[in-house]
């Protein structure tokens, strides 16, 4: 597959008189007492992308750091339990925010658990927006196939193989012996757009189109590039783009901001936090000079 693909997908871009609302509004939602790097990274990374506005919403102790961390935000606190964990019930203090969110992204930051399963479902029930799913968020589609249903079809998730295996019930060796067709199975089920991250990155929609990113370096292996790369796509979102063009531009784009790093700082030792600032020099080069996703046939 050539840039001709990157090129039927293009961005929407902004009209030079759009005001931040036109750029469109992001809500991260997790960021547990334990892990309030994830959301600041996903956060400035959907920033970075083009997102107009930007929300967060994390535990309340944690919630004034994340606001002098990325002043940039609205950062809004949510009850939590004595672990530090985000209650069930703080799901409905964001409501009004879910609802008018042109994109939301939930489950960096997030310990997979009762309670966290519990708390995404109902996050989901008021969600009326593009939709991107990480982390612990995954962990509430494995007992429920049909909660992105209502979603139709506007919705990314972002599991790498581990997390696939729990939503499928298949052993990790397995998803890693065939991933193009479990993003394809999952992508079909779930009614979702699946980006399954590895060393080669697979994209399926639920129609049945399956897409592989293979020029990826080892140094993108590292804590928090998984944040970075759902922020990225939860901003591509707000801005307009489709399921199918969020994913495929997130995950070139981070793919290239990982292979910039690695010529200027190692292939190895780069910080995911670094990935941030290369992102909007990528998404204003012109496409033929970024790293492309390759196109697969349906198996």
């Amino acid at each position: 597959m050539t840039a001709a693909l990157l090129r039927r997908h293009p961005l929407p871009q902004p009209s030079s008189d759009d005001d931040k609302e036109e750029r469109g509004r992001v809500l991260i939602v997790g960021g547990e007492s334990e892990l309030p790097g994830a959301v600041i990274l996903a956060g400035v990374a959907a920033l970075r992308a083009g997102a107009g506005k930007l929300q967060i919403a994390a535990c309340r102790s944690v919630a004034p750091l994340i606001g002098v961390a990325v002043p940039e935000s609205l950062a809004i606190g949510l009850e939590e339990t004595r672990r530090g964990s985000i209650a069930p019930r703080s799901a409905r203090g964001i409501r009004d925010e879910c609802r008018s969110a042109d994109a939301i992204l939930i489950g960096p930051g997030m310990r997979a658990g009762p309670g966290s399963e519990k708390f995404v479902r109902e996050i989901l029930r008021n969600v009326r927006c593009a939709t991107v799913l990480d982390a612990a968020a995954l962990e509430s589609l494995a007992a429920d196939d049909n909660a992105l249903h209502r979603l139709k079809g506007n919705c990314v998730i972002t599991p790498h193989s581990g997390e696939m295996a729990s939503l499928t019930g298949k052993p990790k060796e397995e998803i890693d012996a065939d991933p193009g067709a479990t993003a394809l199975a999952a992508a079909k089920k779930l009614r979702a757009v699946i980006a399954l991250k590895g060393s080669e990155t697979y994209i399926a929609t639920p129609d049945g189109q399956l897409f592989r990113y293979d020029r990826g370096d080892a140094g993108l292996a590292t804590s928090g590039s998984g944040d970075t790369l759902a922020g990225i796509i939860a901003g591509l979102l707000a801005r307009g783009a489709d399921p199918l063009t969020a994913a495929l531009w997130g995950v070139s784009v981070h793919g290239s901001a990982g292979n910039a790093l690695a010529k200027r700082v190692g292939r190895i030792g780069f910080l995911a936090r670094e990935l941030l600032e290369e992102i909007p020099a990528l998404l204003n080069t012109p496409v033929r000079r970024a790293s492309r996703p390759k196109i697969l046939p349906t198996p």
